[in-house]
């Protein structure tokens, strides 16, 4: 019967999910095997990951190749996020992307300082013309690296459509062995009503799970009554590494009926925030694990395929159903779940009470909720569905509900600080409270006249901080008055215990220099080959300024032959 069904399965995957990208197009963007950290869509904090993360030996500095012929579209250099980054249009409509670089091709390099240089900024955006930098496929392009918010040297590497959607490079021929069947880590069990049970109770239900001899899984038998889901905690890993990655497929199936489905295929930018709908949100800041919930709740992604009644389960009294859930990779390996449930009427316990409190904010309405000198508001749409919050301002410290209910749009929170004095208000930020030391941690702070306010898309605790001390500057590898004839680089440290760093200006004999800013070190690096340094003694200035004006100005001597 198994063999029946996953056959059954097996059949209906492949219909619904023809490959029809190219599979000769694309080729590997490194000179090594492919070795994955991340896949596609797997789960990240607040979006899929959206493209492959391509193990580079734990080295920087790997060729990175042009994955097909075509032109340099996009140039992207940032301190966070992608750091550096280049993407390639290609005559197929398609466009390549690699991220994390620790420095491009000699050609595109001297392309993008010229014009760091010319709008004396590191963090820059250009777009170049079909023209101008011309690549064909395999040629070095760029070095991998580890800039911007990433954990360790590696690649990343996208392929998007014309709509700027991601799609798995992996369906365009990419190969990775991979012979190992996903790994079922946990399942819980959901009633979605009042009225609904599980093993007679109310709440959430973390269910045993049974190995079976062929890696599969049953569940002990539970009794349920009204509408019920599920959620599942998985990864997969491949043969060369064991980095905890993304599945490629999730199937249920009730009664021999296909339920519910997840595919991670291709998505939009547009809609990766809407993650926080696919995850049990709560589950996952309470306990940091991700639990994929198998029913629909307010989510709109387009990732879920071919659903029957929302992936809801309605269990009836003195009933017997055969739920099982598959999850796959994307080379097709398997494993199971079989959950016998019994339909029993329930009234060993009482429904778990709604939360109700004196706020009641409707989804699709603006809400404005003020007390004291703190306000809020919530625009249409920042919440998936109605619901009650906490809402709570002592002296400057807002307690705006706990951080278990996901957003999807920015709210707006604003301090009245006219009765601080001049010199006080303009030391003040807004800052977001975190753990249960309350460490306060900047959030991006508008001033106009006596208001201060945010923008943010997360619930907590929020208060005014105050931020007096300027960061530091230090040198890193070198000493005031020394000789740098052979140096290549020139380093400082940057630092701020307070509201954190806005911005930063280095010069040498007054005139601009590109400093490039890691901070995950806290160091600003200069490049002796930039410039041909004529005079033999040189000054250096820095000037750092953290987010509410506070700076450092830091000089030195140095000297070069």
């Amino acid at each position: 019967m198994r063999f029946i069904l996953s056959l059954l399965l097996l059949c209906s995957l492949f219909s619904n999910s023809q490959n029809n990208y190219p599979q000769d197009y694309f080729g590997n963007p490194l000179d090594v095997t492919l070795v994955l950290a991340g896949t596609f869509a797997e789960l990240r904090s607040n979006h899929f990951h959206s493209g492959l993360d391509i193990k580079t030996k734990q080295r920087i500095g790997l060729k990175v190749l042009a994955s097909a012929s075509g032109f340099v579209s996009r140039i992207k250099i940032s301190n966070f996020g992608y750091g550096k980054a280049l993407y390639i249009t290609h005559p197929n409509g398609y466009t390549t992307v690699y991220a994390h670089l620790s420095k491009l091709s000699p050609e595109i390099e001297a392309y993008i300082k010229a014009k760091q240089y010319e709008e004396e900024s590191y963090e820059i955006e250009l777009f170049p013309t079909p023209e101008e930098l011309l690549v064909t496929k395999g040629e070095l392009v760029a070095y991998s690296g580890n800039t911007g918010s990433s954990g360790g040297p590696h690649l990343h590497f996208e392929i998007r459509n014309k709509e700027e959607h991601p799609i798995n490079p992996m369906l365009f021929g990419l190969d990775v062995l991979d012979t190992k069947a996903p790994v079922i880590q946990a399942l819980y069990a959901y009633p979605l009503d009042e009225n609904s049970f599980i093993n007679k109770k109310n709440t959430k239900q973390k269910i045993r799970l049974v190995p079976l001899k062929n890696g599969d899984f049953v569940t002990e038998k539970i009794e349920a009554i009204g509408n019920i889901g599920f959620g599942i905690k998985t990864i997969d890993r491949q043969d060369l590494a064991g980095n905890s990655n993304g599945v490629y497929n999730i199937q249920t199936i009730e009664n021999g009926n296909r339920n519910f489905e997840i595919d991670f295929r291709k998505f939009s930018f547009d809609e990766t925030r809407h993650i926080n709908t696919l995850i049990d949100y709560e589950h996952y800041k309470t306990k940091k694990e991700r639990v994929q919930l198998l029913f629909r709740k307010d989510n709109p992604l387009s990732l879920l395929k071919s659903v029957s009644n929302d992936g809801v389960l309605t269990i009836k009294d003195s009933t017997n159903s055969v739920y099982k859930i598959r999850v796959s990779d994307f080379k097709s390996n398997s494993s199971w779940i079989t959950v016998n449930i019994k339909g029993t009427q329930s009234t060993a316990a009482e429904p778990v009470p709604a939360k109700i409190t004196p706020y009641f904010i409707k989804a699709n309405e603006t809400t404005n909720l003020k007390e004291g000198k703190v306000s809020v508001d919530f625009y249409r749409d920042t919440f998936y569905s109605d619901l009650y919050l906490d809402f709570e301002v002592k002296n400057d410290t807002l307690f705006l509900d706990e951080d278990v209910t996901p957003t999807q749009k920015n709210f707006n929170i604003t301090f009245d600080v006219s009765h601080y004095n001049d010199a006080d208000k303009n030391k003040l930020y807004i800052a977001r409270l975190i753990g249960y030391k309350n460490y306060p941690v900047y959030s991006t702070t508008r001033r106009d006249g006596d208001f201060l306010s945010t923008s943010t898309k997360t619930l907590g605790k929020y208060a005014l901080a105050t931020d007096t001390i300027p960061p530091t500057i230090k040198a890193s590898n070198f000493k005031d008055n020394q000789w740098l004839s052979n140096f290549r680089y020139l380093k400082v440290k940057i630092t701020d215990v307070g509201s954190g760093i806005s911005n930063f200006r280095g010069t040498i004999n007054g005139k601009w220099i590109l400093m490039e800013y890691e901070y995950k070190n806290n160091t600003l690096t200069y490049d002796f080959n930039d410039n041909d340094l004529t005079d033999t003694n040189n000054k250096l200035k820095v000037i750092v300024t953290d987010n509410v004006g506070n700076n450092t100005t830091f000089e030195a001597l140095f000297h070069r032959k």
